[in-house]
């Protein structure tokens, strides 16, 4: 799931556009400082922030300084270039130290990792807007097919996002226009996935079988942590013919009933 989530100049928009409407300017500026450091290959200097957020430059100057201030950002004096700094990992560590289903769910990724030889993650599902890796298991022998602990998709991409629109109440114009920004490597219509997405209601899963990379098979399974939509989803992912030689059914069968473990857990009823 590494292949082009989104383009990175519909990032940037995006970003730009949370900047702009957000009825708390500071913290959505941090907020968007913090996502393009993280996305970033190298540390990236004032006016490259600047521009690529749309900030005033001075405004984005009293950004960064309050965020090197809170060890959350580096800033080296020689380049002049800011970077994410390791305040952020103390942040992280305190989520996951308290999300439950990360715990939960890693002993039941590395169980069907290793037993059908593929990729699993585990996701948190944030509405509409994106879903997150929390937690991950590589099977040795596969072609490598990963995805990194904190890694953002689309919400209604792949697999998952089948899931998110089958269970979740969204209506069908909102679901349409955010159909329209997805990007796969073989697109389905928008009739075709809601078709895909009827399927996976009646079913109880769902599978992407190369529209999103190509010739690769993507299972996801909800998880429920309370009423209303899935909270979190297991995902499986591996090379589409490896996956029906060794056994796509019985790999289907094991992702709904550990997500269903998974949900009972996480609601309290066992």
């Amino acid at each position: 799931m590494t292949k082009k989530p989104t383009s990175s100049a519909s990032q940037e928009r995006e970003l730009a556009k949370t900047v702009k409407e957000s009825k708390a300017p500071a913290i959505s500026r941090a907020a968007a400082i913090l996502r393009l450091l993280g996305k970033s290959p190298t540390p990236l200097g004032l006016q490259a922030i600047a521009r690529e957020l749309g900030l005033v430059p001075s405004t984005c100057l009293y950004v960064l300084r309050a965020l090197v201030a809170e060890e959350l950002v580096s800033f080296d004096p020689d380049t002049k270039r800011y970077s994410l700094e390791a305040g952020v990992l103390t942040l992280a560590r305190h989520w996951l130290r308290r999300n439950q289903f990360t715990d939960l769910a890693q002993p039941v990724l590395d169980r069907i990792s290793q037993q059908f030889d593929v990729t699993m993650l585990g996701v948190n599902i944030v509405g509409l807007d994106h879903m997150i890796v929390v937690a991950t298991s590589q099977a040795g022998n596969n072609f490598q097919l990963s995805a990194q602990i904190g890694s953002r998709f689309p919400a209604l991409i792949s697999a998952t996002g089948r899931c998110i629109a089958a269970f979740g109440d969204y209506p069908e114009e909102e679901l349409a226009e955010r159909f329209e920004t997805l990007r796969w490597d073989d697109p389905p219509t928008f009739e075709e996935w809601k078709q895909q997405v009827e399927q996976t209601r009646t079913q109880g899963f769902a599978v992407d079988a190369g529209h999103y990379i190509s010739g690769v098979t993507v299972v996801a399974a909800p998880v429920w942590k309370s009423s209303g939509g899935p909270s979190h989803a297991l995902v499986a992912i591996g090379i589409g013919s490896a996956l029906q030689r060794s056994g796509l059914p019985e790999l289907q069968d094991a992702m709904l009933n550990s997500a269903k473990a998974l949900s009972s857990q996480l609601s309290g009823e066992i």
